[in-house]
């Protein structure tokens, strides 16, 4: 899925993930920060645009936290933006961008579509 020199800004903790090192390891934290409970990740609002070997695609994502009965607990969703390269027939994300919208008043992430 991803390019080994993958370039990642993600919402969380660390300003940028370079490579697909930094990014596994900082995936691995987060699944294992799960405990019993998991992850159920749904796209909405897909775009895509494809011009030759480069590939874009924009979503709302939306990660909902399960529990073990499947009971879901809290949500969060994030503007995602993708742009892939293709290389030998195969398309591989070369730089991922999730955000959220900062709230004026608050100073807060607003991780919830109004």
């Amino acid at each position: 899925l991803y390019d080994e020199n993958v370039r990642v800004f993600d919402m969380w903790q660390q300003w940028q993930y370079n490579g697909i090192g930094e990014w596994r390891e900082m995936v691995n934290q987060w699944f294992t920060a799960l405990g019993t409970d998991r992850d159920l990740v749904t796209f909405d609002e897909i775009k895509a645009f494809e011009e030759g070997e480069i590939a874009i695609i924009t979503a709302i994502i939306k990660f909902t936290a399960i529990n073990e009965t499947g009971e879901a607990l809290r949500f969060l969703q994030n503007r995602l933006s993708w742009v892939a390269r293709k290389v030998d027939n195969n398309w591989k994300l070369v730089h991922q961008h999730t955000s959220s919208p900062i709230d004026f008043a608050s100073m807060k992430a607003v991780l919830q579509k109004p």
